[in-house]
């Protein structure tokens, strides 16, 4: 079977939800304009996505191979078409948490199919490694994407206005062109089949026991801290920008994009990295060079006066800090990567819904625990406090690789014919 088309759809599939999950940072800025809500009131839209996300990947995970990675991935498109159809039709803080609901419960099933998929259409570990790194670099392309797009629709002179809804008529449409190119192409998932006469109770009981390994365990521990980081910076840098910088809502909106195009290329760049140096070595030199950002970055955000009216008379802080994506991209691709290499494929899809599971969990958790900081401390103590999960995901890392190489060399003795 020739892969490129279903890879093709893969990267589509990644982009549309990119733009829609990662717009949560731009939509908490924008309804506390819009709707009069607080800082922390406007935190709970991340968990609305989140524990959608974590919800669903429980139900589903464990028996997603009896649906189907196409079949999953075409109803998850189906009903993100028809909710942001509806969007602007029912302009509302509560409409906005029905949407990021149902974005949070397809993108469970697009992201299980998608982690699963690649076990499919990629033949070895360096392949599968490689392409993983270039989908969530083409993830990081769709958040990109996705500030200039909502920024587009964004009305400075009329906080108040709506107008900024419409930017989902435009989605629904990228999401329908991105179903129609799935339902279009053939995916030969025979290899992964569960058996029919199989219960689904054993499934669940398969996962639950996969999660209980200590390496598991430990990569579990290492993914939450991860996107713990990574939400609670994204989520939260639009409004740092508006509400510290002073930067106009267009241009707060606009230059968030700085981490996503950041984080891209540091994911690309880590494609190759990979290749030559052990994936240990690299995730802890990029903690310690965010950890060292963090500390040069947040001062140069007190050091802003006068009025800014474009990019070009920005303070310095808002080009530093979001650099931090260079050096916390690679961490995520790597370890999961990691962790699905080292399983059959038979486990990939069950692994991949406990890796969406704790992801959400890990990003709500940031998201909120971020919120009120900002609104109790203030913007650059929000941003301070990523040291502490970035000390503690080094620790965790440090666990990781131990057992992964207990597991590897357990593997290589099996093989060689020990017991």
């Amino acid at each position: 079977m020739s892969n490129w088309k279903i890879k093709l759809s893969l990267f589509l599939n990644y982009f549309v939800f990119a733009i829609l999950l990662n717009s949560v940072g731009t939509v908490i800025l924008q309804v506390q304009g819009n709707f009069g809500v607080s800082e922390s009131s406007a935190s709970v839209l991340e968990a609305f996505k989140d524990l959608s996300i974590a919800l669903v990947s429980f139900l589903v995970a464990s028996f997603i191979t009896r649906i189907g990675y196409k079949n999953s991935m075409l109803i998850a498109l189906g009903f993100v078409t028809l909710a942001c159809a509806a969007m602007p039709s029912l302009p509302s803080f509560a409409m906005t948490k029905v949407l990021f609901a149902v974005v949070g419960t397809s993108f469970a099933l697009i992201k299980v199919s998608v982690y699963a998929t690649i076990g499919i259409v990629t033949i070895d570990k360096k392949e599968h490694a490689s392409f993983m790194n270039f989908i969530e670099s083409f993830f990081m392309i769709g958040i990109l994407t996705g500030y200039f797009i909502f920024s587009a629709f964004v009305d400075d002179t009329n906080p108040q206005s709506t107008a900024w809804l419409n930017v989902y008529y435009l989605l629904a449409a990228v999401a329908l062109v991105a179903f129609l190119l799935l339902l279009t192409t053939s995916l030969d998932e025979s290899s992964v089949k569960t058996e029919a006469t199989k219960p689904l109770t054993q499934d669940f009981a398969d996962m639950l026991k996969l999660a209980i390994k200590p390496l598991v365990l430990v990569f579990i521990m290492s993914a939450f801290t991860y996107v713990l980081i990574e939400q609670s910076i994204m989520s939260w840098l639009p409004t740092f920008n508006s509400k510290v910088l002073n930067l106009p809502t267009t241009l707060s909106i606009q230059m968030a994009s700085i981490l996503a195009a950041s984080t891209a290329f540091g994911r690309f760049g880590a494609g190759f990295a990979l290749r030559k140096i052990h994936w240990f070595a690299v995730l802890v030199v990029c903690l310690l060079a965010a950890s060292v950002l963090v500390l040069v970055a947040i001062p140069l955000a007190q050091n802003n006066d006068g009025e800014v009216t474009g990019w070009s008379d920005a303070p310095l802080g808002a080009f530093v800090f979001p650099l931090i994506g260079l050096f916390i991209a690679p961490i995520y691709p790597a370890i999961n990567s990691v962790i699905l290499s080292t399983l059959p494929a038979r486990q990939h899809g069950p692994m991949s819904g406990l890796i969406v599971i704790f992801s959400a969990l890990g990003g709500t958790t940031g998201s909120i625990i971020t919120g009120h900081i900002f609104e109790a401390y203030g913007g650059e103590t929000a941003f301070y406090f990523s040291l502490v999960p970035i000390g503690v995901l080094i620790v965790c890392l440090f666990f990781f690789n131990k057992l992964q190489k207990k597991s590897e060399a357990k593997i290589e003795f099996t093989a060689g014919g020990g017991h």
